[in-house]
């Protein structure tokens, strides 16, 4: 099919020449862009699919953007009175409890839940961490997880996540929710073989993501990355994200969190960290000069009150850095477009007036992130790169009075659903609504079973 997208007054490439095009326009064929330029007309198309035309006066036309870490079951646990106000261990040992009841349905709709939230606030890409498998459930939630980003159309990324360090030997999660490496490695084989698709405008993609250093044996981390590397698939985990953690890495291994990254092979640019907040000046050259990526986390790691990633400094050292929502139960949305406003303020907060333009802000949120995660297929405007692409309707009483497009879309602005989201060549969104699914359905069956999860922890406590 072919759209061409008409009058932009302005479509910001974030390509190689860091372009932004007044009154232009812009040419999808299938999946790709085909033309990025002033008085484009429709080629002629063996399709027979109708040719579109979207009209974009008044419209930001930009990549869509990319959200680098996610726990998108976690879509379901929000808002609970019993973890609220709690620091990452305190928090994390409280929802295990709610979590060991996981099921496939809620996987599923927590998937669903994500992905809606997400497209309507401008993602295209987005990579998701599970590492949560409950004895006695299906070990199949990452199929589920395809199977629904498959069904509502969206770019994915997703990562067999795992926890083998359970309380009995030492670790933060309880027993009953870690598997043994056999299990796990053997999982991850499958998974790749089955749906990892290295091709360029690949729609799904595999990687291995032991969860912690305080969740995971170092010898499961040496493996994973062994297997990541034999197939060809990256790595992620979580990473300095609190000073708990620090102290933990110190006194069972008597190494930094960086440092035991190090020692394990786990550095390089097939390899993205999320969080990295507590690093030193060594470690962030260390993250630069191997090209390792990190997804920042602004709304997570203020809400556990963990620290401000230090992103400038980051971007200064050459390291790749992306935004993320991270985990709902964290941040309480999957809004895109709202965890770039905010990496925008905190880095202000930590940086004042040295730090990012709302440009540079935007260049993490897309070009960035497709960089963390390995993809210069998509997050730029340009004749061969994916047709991943949002329209942003700059013409609210919102704006008024704006006089920036960047600064507009980072700092202004009473909701954050886009327009439009185009996503390989497909509008999935129009005028802020989901067109591939019924977002109320979504929302009430959710909601179900969500409150059935809950209610059963609470009736055992009680």
């Amino acid at each position: 099919m072919s759209i061409l997208i008409k009058n932009a007054p302005y479509i910001i490439t974030f390509n190689d020449r860091d372009e932004i095009l007044e009154n232009a326009d812009l040419l999808i064929e299938g999946n790709k862009i085909i033309a990025v330029g002033q008085d484009l007309s429709l080629t002629s198309s063996t399709s027979l699919d109708k040719p579109e035309i979207i009209d974009a006066q008044g419209m930001a036309v930009l990549p869509g953007l990319v959200n680098t870490h996610h726990h998108l079951y976690q879509t379901l646990f929000r808002g609970l009175p019993e973890v609220q106000g709690m620091p990452l261990f305190y928090w994390l040992i409280n929802l295990y409890e709610f979590w060991r009841h996981i099921i496939p349905d809620a996987v599923y709709y927590g998937a669903m839940v994500g992905f809606s939230e997400l497209l309507r606030t401008g993602c295209t890409l987005t990579t998701d961490h599970h590492y949560v498998f409950p004895r006695g459930q299906s070990s199949n939630f990452i199929d589920t997880q395809i199977t629904a980003a498959q069904e509502i159309g969206i770019r994915f990324h997703a990562t067999r996540g795992s926890m083998s360090l359970g309380k009995s030997e030492g670790g933060l999660p309880p027993d009953e929710v870690v598997q043994d490496a056999e299990t796990i490695l053997k999982d991850s084989q499958r998974l790749i073989e089955r749906y990892h698709d290295p091709s360029p405008y690949a729609m799904t993609r595999l990687a291995l993501a032991p969860c912690s250093p305080f969740s995971v044996s170092l010898d499961l981390m040496r493996q994973s990355q062994i297997l990541a590397r034999e197939k060809g698939v990256m790595l992620h985990t979580h990473l300095a994200e609190t000073l708990d953690e620090e102290t933990f890495c110190l006194e069972r291994y008597g190494r930094r969190p960086v440092e035991l990254m190090e020692d394990v092979g786990w550095i390089g640019p097939d390899v993205w960290f999320a969080h990295a907040i507590h690093l030193s000046e060594r470690e962030i050259a260390l993250l630069a000069q191997s090209g390792s990526g990190v997804a920042h986390c602004p709304s997570s790691n203020m809400k556990l009150g963990s620290g401000i990633c230090p992103t400038s400094d980051l971007i200064k050292a050459g390291a790749k850095l992306g935004i993320a929502v991270d985990g709902s139960a964290s941040n309480d949305g999957s809004n895109m477009w709202e965890e770039v406003r905010r990496a925008y303020l905190l880095n202000h907060l930590r940086y004042k007036d040295e730090g990012l333009s709302a440009y540079e802000t935007l260049r993490c949120a897309t070009r960035g992130g497709a960089d963390v995660l390995g993809r210069p297929d998509t997050g730029r405007l340009e004749a061969g790169k994916a047709a991943d692409i949002i329209l942003i309707d700059l013409q609210d009483v919102a704006y008024a009075g704006s006089h920036d497009p960047l600064v507009s879309i980072v700092c202004c602005g009473n909701q954050s659903l886009v327009d439009t989201t185009i996503v390989n060549g497909k509008v999935v969104v129009r005028r802020g609504q989901l067109l591939t699914q019924d977002t109320e359905e979504i929302r009430k069956k959710a909601h179900q079973v969500a409150c059935k999860i809950v209610q059963k922890e609470r009736g055992l406590k009680n």
